[in-house]
């Protein structure tokens, strides 16, 4: 039997060789293991148990072919809410989880006394925004639309094993809102902004849902499909919250002073320092 220590350190070499992050090692061994950083080095050198050894071996060799951890694992963690995910949802991403935080704040803000806030996400995926703001802010009623039915039977799973209650509805962005008559305070998405001919990452091209990675030409084919229809769904006084990509500032500022110039709005840099989320106000701001 090989130790802990030996096995890790074999496979940080193969993933610098195989241009995997070599930290994915240990945060692949601590799920799969169930055990906490510390403990797994506390043992680091006592051998690793046969059955834990081949799942590790298994699915190190998948991650080094490319495919993400988190298909691997058959499950993500996001806002502290653990998430299914498969082919057919995007991975949730850290980054996201700051959208989520600012949001939250936004409705504390803005809407201080109102005993009940009516959300929706669009193009939900598997539905950790959805989720996590309908969890963490008890006034929130969350609705959720996606494209894709097979997206919205993952986030309806992640919505009843999180315990969220979310209505899901079937259909292209702002549609089933629209056909519904559905107003809101607060209107999400992180929709796809990848221009069509960026190039991507193998990990991501070949194991994630094209359909929720790319925007058209410009990236802002979703953003402007939201932007000449969300006066039909949101409320006199309410704000919209967008992820986008960080390097969207200039042509992002241009479509929102093109299709909703009545508006106020700011683009917020994330922890690294990105231009990655946009906030737009009707009637209310965030000061």
């Amino acid at each position: 039997m090989t130790t802990f220590s030996k096995n890790v350190r074999k496979y940080e070499k193969l993933c610098l060789q195989n241009d995997v992050p070599p930290q994915t090692v240990m945060a692949f061994l601590v799920e799969i293991s169930r055990k906490e950083r510390y403990d797994l080095y506390m043992h680091f050198d006592d051998p690793m148990p046969e059955d834990l050894k081949k799942t590790f071996e298994d699915g190190m060799e998948r991650i080094l072919n490319q495919e993400p951890m988190a298909h691997v694992l058959g499950y993500s963690w996001f806002y502290g809410y653990q998430m299914i995910v498969n082919p057919d949802v995007l991975i949730p991403r850290e980054e996201t989880e700051e959208l989520c935080a600012k949001i939250l704040a936004r409705i504390d803000h803005i809407f201080p006394d109102q005993p009940e806030i009516q959300c929706a996400d669009i193009g939900t995926g598997s539905g950790a925004i959805a989720i996590t703001v309908a969890k963490e802010e008890p006034r929130v009623r969350m609705c959720a639309t996606d494209i894709s039915e097979d997206a919205l039977k993952t986030a309806k799973l992640n919505a009843e094993n999180n315990g969220a209650d979310i209505e899901m509805y079937a259909g292209d962005m702002l549609a089933p809102l629209i056909e519904r008559g559905i107003r809101l305070d607060v209107l999400i998405s992180n929709p796809p902004y990848i221009p069509a001919e960026e190039q991507m990452e193998r990990s991501v091209v070949d194991f994630e849902p094209h359909v929720a990675l790319f925007g058209g030409q410009d990236g802002l084919k979703f953003y402007r499909q939201i932007f000449e229809s969300c006066r039909k769904v949101v409320k006199e006084k309410s704000f919209m919250a967008f992820e986008m990509g960080w390097d969207q500032r200039e042509r992002m500022s241009a479509l929102v002073e093109e299709l909703l110039p009545e508006t106020k709005y700011e683009i917020i840099r994330d922890m690294n320092g990105k231009d990655r989320m946009l906030f737009v106000y009707f009637n209310c701001s965030y000061d």
